[in-house]
């Protein structure tokens, strides 16, 4: 019986940067004003997001953000988020960082490990289950992980609000309550101790100072 291998995807060229936080935090909007600052600067940027990024893993990003709390498992939400991920770096972050770009996205699999990797009690299977998946059919983690942290009881209020402007659609995890965005802050800043690839900024100050040490944490690696 052959045995399954890690998957190679690692890139040479390009930068990879990916934004990380908890519901609210406004890491959507830094994602953005980042684009528009390093394209302002000369840089090829291509600015995307998980769930979602190539035709196939939006139509899995209805199927995961939209509808009840409990639709599904986390098991099942675990396949469903890396089948995405997959198509997303095959049909464009791969292809974006082969061109040189700097590839920015509003999450990773990081969120994967917080959300669905310890969404219920200690989740250490559940955590295994995420980065065992993420060798075998990913392979490659961001060079720059940029967190956006911010209190669980402001980004929760943040989310909820956002959400019942849009009708409600995309609102699974904000139903899910301020006590799983605390759990969810903690093991993003938990992680953000391990990997040196993290860089903390604090979320509770105006987009535009956040954006201003998201900018000069992003040139520094660049450079």
């Amino acid at each position: 019986m052959m045995q399954s291998r890690p998957v190679d995807m690692r890139h040479e060229t390009g930068l990879f940067i990916s934004l990380e936080g908890i519901d609210g935090s406004g890491k959507s909007t830094q994602a953005q004003l980042l684009a528009e600052a390093l394209r302002g600067l000369g840089h090829r940027v291509l600015l995307t997001r998980e769930p979602g990024g190539s035709p196939g893993a939006e139509e899995i990003r209805r199927l995961v953000l939209e509808g009840e709390a409990e639709r599904w498992s986390p098991e099942t939400e675990i396949l469903l988020f890396t089948a995405a991920r997959r198509d997303h770096l095959e049909k464009t972050i791969r292809p974006a960082l082969a061109r040189g770009d700097v590839v920015i996205t509003d999450r990773f699999a990081d969120s994967t490990r917080m959300y669905q990797g310890i969404r219920r009690g200690t989740g250490a299977d559940l955590r295994a289950m995420v980065d065992d998946l993420h060798t075998r059919m990913i392979g490659v983690e961001p060079d720059l992980t940029l967190l956006i942290d911010i209190d669980a009881e402001t980004g929760h209020s943040r989310a909820v609000s956002r959400a019942a402007s849009c009708a409600g659609a995309e609102q699974r995890f904000e139903d899910m309550g301020t006590a799983l965005q605390a759990r969810m802050r903690a093991g993003f800043l938990a992680l953000a101790r391990q990997e040196p690839r993290f860089a903390v900024i604090d979320g509770a100050r105006s987009p535009a100072e956040v954006a201003a040490d998201v900018l000069a944490t992003t040139l520094t690696k660049l450079a």
